[in-house]
C-alpha cells in the first residue's frame, strides 16, 4: 500500500524575504570578483606603460625612483577604466556561476522576481560613479599633466614645451596685427617676451611683413626683425632693420590640452570657444564624456545584470564578458571622432555607449519581468 507524503511544513518565508536573501548572497558573490576584476584590468593596462617606461629606463639610465614616480602619475587614468569595466566582469561571472549551480532557477521557482536581485547594486554603482566623476574631473587631468611634463624635465632633461598660440589676429587704432604662431619665451627670458612667426602688420601707411618678430607685452610693442613694406601704391621696400609698432593687446596663456584640463577649466574653455568649430566640439565632448562615464557603472548594472540573469551556465558568462566589453570599447573609442567631425553632437556622442547599453538592458529586463 502506497504511503501519502505529508504536506511540507510552511516556512513563513515570503518571496520578498527570499529575494532579499538572494540579493545579499549575490552581493557576496560579486564583491570578490569585482575586486579581482579591478586588479586584473589594472595589471593588463599597466603592462603597456611598464614596457614603455622600461625602454626609457634602459635608454636614458633613468633611476628606479623616477620610473616609479612616472608610473604613479598614470594611476588615476588607469583606475577609472578599471572601476568601470570591472562591473560587468564581476556581475556576469557571478551570475554565471549561480546559473551553473541552478541556484537562480531555484529562486525563480520560489517566486523571486529576477530584476529584484539587482536592486542592492544601485547604490554601489552610484558610489563608484561618483568616484569616477571626481577622478576624471580632477585627479586624472593633473596626473596626465605631470606625466607629460615629467618626461621633458626629468627624463629627457629638456625644457618643457612652451605655450603657443596659432593664427593670432588683433585690430587696434587703425592697425591690424596677425601672426601665424606666437610662442612664449618665458624659459630663460623675461616672461613678457614672446616670439612671433609669420608676422603681418597692416597700417594706413602700408603693410609690413616679416618671417619673425617679438612681442614685449610689458612695453606694449611688436618688433619686426627686418622684412618688407608694401606702401599704398604697391611699392615694395626691404626694411633695413627692426621696426616697432605699439600694440596693447594682452594675450591669454593657451589652455592646456583637454586631457590635462580639470572640469572647471574645460567649462571656462568652452565659454570662450566659437560654437560649431572642431575645438569647441572636442571640448564639449570631453566635458560631457566625464559626466556620462560616471553613470556607466549604473548602466552596466542594468545591462550586464539583465544579461547575466538570463544565462544558463558559466561558459556563456565568459563569452558575454568578452562580447560586452568589446562592444563597449568600440563605441567608446569611436564616439570622440564622431563628435570631432560633427557627425554627432558632442552630447549625443558622449552618451552613445550608455544609451546603447541602456536600451539593451531594458529589452532584456522586459523579457525577465
Amino acid at each position: 500500500m502506497s504511503r501519502i507524503a505529508a504536506p511540507a511544513k510552511p516556512t513563513g518565508r515570503t518571496p520578498a524575504l527570499v529575494s532579499g536573501q538572494l540579493s545579499r548572497y549575490v552581493l557576496r558573490e560579486v564583491w570578490p570578483l569585482y575586486a579581482g576584476g579591478v586588479l586584473l584590468f589594472f595589471v593588463l593596462q599597466m603592462t603597456d606603460y611598464i614596457s614603455t617606461i622600461a625602454g626609457i629606463f634602459s635608454s636614458y639610465h633613468t633611476g628606479l625612483l623616477k620610473a616609479v614616480t612616472l608610473l604613479s602619475y598614470v594611476l588615476p587614468n588607469i583606475l577609472n577604466k578599471c572601476l568601470v569595466v570591472a562591473v560587468p566582469f564581476s556581475l556576469l561571472l557571478a551570475l554565471g556561476r549561480l546559473a551553473k549551480d541552478s541556484e537562480l532557477k531555484a529562486a525563480y521557482a520560489g517566486g523571486v522576481s529576477p530584476l529584484r536581485v539587482l536592486g542592492p547594486f544601485v547604490l554601489p554603482a552610484l558610489i563608484v560613479g561618483g568616484v569616477v566623476y571626481g577622478n576624471a574631473g580632477y585627479l586624472t587631468p593633473s596626473g596626465n599633466a605631470k606625466y607629460f611634463n615629467y618626461f621633458y624635465t626629468d627624463i629627457y632633461q629638456m625644457v618643457a614645451q612652451t605655450p603657443t598660440t596659432e593664427n593670432y589676429a588683433h585690430a587696434e587704432n587703425g592697425n591690424f596685427f596677425t601672426a601665424g604662431r606666437i610662442e612664449s619665451l618665458g624659459n630663460g627670458s623675461p616672461e613678457t617676451l614672446s616670439a612671433l612667426t609669420g608676422v603681418v602688420v597692416q597700417t594706413p601707411q602700408g603693410t609690413y611683413s616679416a618671417g619673425t618678430g617679438r612681442w614685449d607685452s610689458a612695453a606694449h610693442t611688436w618688433v619686426l626683425g627686418g622684412g618688407y613694406r608694401v606702401d599704398p601704391a604697391g611699392q615694395v621696400t626691404a626694411l633695413p632693420g627692426e621696426t616697432t609698432f605699439a600694440q596693447t593687446d594682452v594675450i591669454a596663456q593657451p589652455p592646456p590640452p583637454s586631457d590635462q584640463s580639470s572640469s572647471p577649466q574645460l567649462r571656462a574653455q568652452l565659454s570662450q570657444q566659437q560654437s560649431g568649430t572642431e575645438p569647441y566640439r572636442r571640448t564639449a565632448y570631453e566635458l560631457a564624456r566625464r559626466l556620462a562615464d560616471s553613470f556607466t557603472p549604473l548602466v552596466f548594472v542594468l545591462a550586464a545584470g539583465a544579461l547575466g540573469l538570463g544565462l544558463s551556465n558559466r561558459a556563456w558568462a565568459v563569452g558575454a564578458v568578452i562580447l560586452f566589453l568589446a562592444i563597449f570599447y568600440a563605441l567608446w573609442n569611436t564616439a570622440p571622432q564622431l563628435a570631432a567631425v560633427g557627425a554627432l553632437s558632442p552630447l549625443l556622442a558622449a552618451w552613445l555607449p550608455n544609451l546603447v547599453f541602456t536600451v539593451f538592458g531594458l529589452m532584456l529586463a522586459w523579457r525577465l519581468r
